[in-house]
């Protein structure tokens, strides 16, 4: 008897738990419903034109593309893997001057949005630039008496990407450096193995999942990049959607080339799950801040060099020259106008942040329903969107919302008299829609992580004392989450602030945010009236820099 009444109240308390779920399921499958509309639009418009649209595109636009797309990123992820993995190494194995200091200061570029830095570099390395100008002047040089690399070219875009994304691959390297390797790489050299030979055949292939995974995220951002590769004039996937869709009016190229770019966003999410099989949570017994090498003399002076390089060129010279270019323009800023581009920022982001971390906690909550598979699945396409480009998400909802903004508009005008343009095409809403789907992926991971850390007894006692999931989620999940919330909304924020080709295609024509300012004024070559703008931006990224490398330590 006693033990059917166990069996009882176990499953009474599942069924507690799971109250509701019909529910959360809706809205879950709701809500992967709206994320999902660029994707299901991109889908739709593969067959638009034939097989003669696509043949057209094979022959001409698409493989330069292509080619270009695949060139940056495996140049850009080259650069981001030797950059990040060497510096991640030395910080964790290795006793030299700084080490301390550099281990944190590594992951400052990622503070730096791609486009200012190219903005910054080509204004530095140009031909009428201050280095070349500076070695015309020192040598004697004349034009044609030298060859100087171009930094607006296809390596020059990826070395800047590289040096603003290589944190990626430190972040992550570090930590599997610090967790799984050490006391394996130890063992090697018990055995008579070199450090060097034990790096190579020992801890570097235990590290591999890590690497592999901040070397996907690297992959992701650099296929999302619209303002470097047009900056330098580079023709890649992002850079033609958005002049198919906008310069040309072409929406059905436009369209098709998202398609293709899908294709490479679902390789680098297989590349990216794949790489997280192989991932250990348990620590060995040598910690982060143990140094199992102790550099000396000229050693450990050119390991301080190679970490501190990075952060010197990613982070150090773009924060010098904006900082020498704000004091110079100061008495000749509009602020009235600065002021205007930071407030509209601040409610767009304001108002993305907090979309974002309430669908978060509705997700979180779903998710943790037992037996519900319908709402992870719900759930897992309602968090594809970090993945997706920016130029591809404006692309694919301007394209069944413009349709559907047509056909209401039309009705409005033929039934009430309605004498004004389209209702939803060209509004903040449609823009604050396409960024939530961008950014929910960030908001709902730091949400769910909380949520995991709840004793699931809690969800179980207020069900079956009749409380329904939103007066749990409000009075239970809430209080408890806040923490969460707060990290899920200021990443959100941050994010938003800094995003550029979905902001460029979709805001109203009377909105103007600190990115879009900064990328038209830099556009013109008026990098010192940008620079105020540009400083702004970087210094409210620093927030989330600096948790992440709090939360990755």
């Amino acid at each position: 008897m006693r033990l059917r009444h166990i069996g009882r109240s176990s499953a009474t308390r599942r069924r507690a738990i799971r109250g509701g779920g019909a529910g959360l399921t809706s809205a879950a499958v709701l809500i992967a419903g709206l994320a999902s509309l660029p994707l299901l639009a991109i889908v739709w418009a593969l067959p638009a034109g034939g097989l003669a649209a696509w043949g057209t595109m094979t022959t001409g636009v698409l493989p330069r593309y292509a080619i270009n797309t695949v060139l940056l990123m495996a140049m850009t992820g080259a650069l981001a893997a030797l950059l990040g993995v060497s510096s991640a190494w030395l910080v964790s194995a290795a006793r030299f001057p700084g080490r301390s200091w550099l281990s944190w200061m590594l992951v400052l570029p990622l503070a730096v949005p791609a486009y200012i830095a190219a903005y910054i570099y080509a204004d530095l390395l140009d031909f009428s630039g201050p280095v070349q100008s500076g070695l015309r002047s020192a040598f004697g040089w004349r034009v044609g008496e030298y060859d100087f690399p171009a930094i607006r070219s296809l390596p020059g875009g990826a070395l800047v990407l590289a040096l603003v994304l290589y944190p990626y691959v430190y972040l992550l390297a570090r930590t599997a450096f610090a967790a799984q390797s050490m006391s394996q790489f130890c063992a090697a050299r018990s055995l008579g193995a070199g450090p060097r030979s034990a790096f190579f055949k020992v801890a570097l292939p235990a590290a591999r999942p890590a690497i592999a995974g901040g070397l996907a995220l690297v992959l992701m951002e650099t296929l999302a990049d619209f303002g470097v590769a047009e900056y330098f004039g580079i023709p890649t996937f992002s850079t033609g959607i958005f002049r198919s869709w906008l310069a040309l009016g072409d929406k059905i190229a436009a369209l098709k080339l998202a398609a293709v770019m899908l294709l490479f966003v679902g390789v680098l999410l297989g590349i990216e799950a794949a790489s997280r099989k192989g991932q250990v949570d348990a620590h060995d017994a040598a910690g982060d801040d143990t140094a199992l090498i102790t550099l000396t003399g000229g050693q450990a002076w050119l390991a301080t060099v190679i970490c501190a390089l990075p952060v010197l060129l990613g982070f150090g010279v773009p924060a010098v020259v904006l900082l020498g270019h704000a004091w110079d323009s100061a008495g000749s800023q509009d602020w009235a106008a600065l002021w205007s581009y930071t407030k509209d920022s601040i409610t767009l982001a304001l108002l993305t942040a907090g979309i974002a971390a309430t669908a978060a906690l509705f997700l979180a909550y779903a998710n943790r329903q037992a037996g519900n598979p319908l709402a992870k699945i719900g759930i897992r396409l309602a968090t594809l969107g970090y993945a997706l480009p920016g130029a591809l998400l404006a692309v694919g909802l301007l394209a069944p919302l413009g349709a559907f903004d047509q056909t209401i508009s039309r009705f409005a005008r033929d039934n009430w008299g309605w004498e004004g343009g389209l209702l939803l095409t060209g509004t903040s809403a449609i823009l604050i829609y396409a960024l939530t789907v961008r950014f929910l992926t960030v908001s709902y991971n730091s949400v769910n992580s909380g949520m995991g850390k709840l004793p699931l007894h809690w969800d179980a006692a207020a069900r079956s004392l009749g409380a329904k999931p939103a007066r749990v989620i409000r009075t239970i999940h809430w209080p408890q989450l806040r923490f969460s919330l707060a990290a899920a909304a200021a990443l959100v924020f941050i994010d938003t602030l800094r995003e550029l080709p979905a902001t460029l295609i979709l805001r109203p024509f009377n909105l103007e945010t600190l990115a879009t300012r900064v990328y038209r004024l830099a556009s013109d070559e008026r990098l010192a009236e940008a620079s105020s703008a540009a400083l702004l931006i970087m210094a409210v990224g620093l927030v989330p820099v600096l948790m992440l490398n709090r939360s990755a330590r």
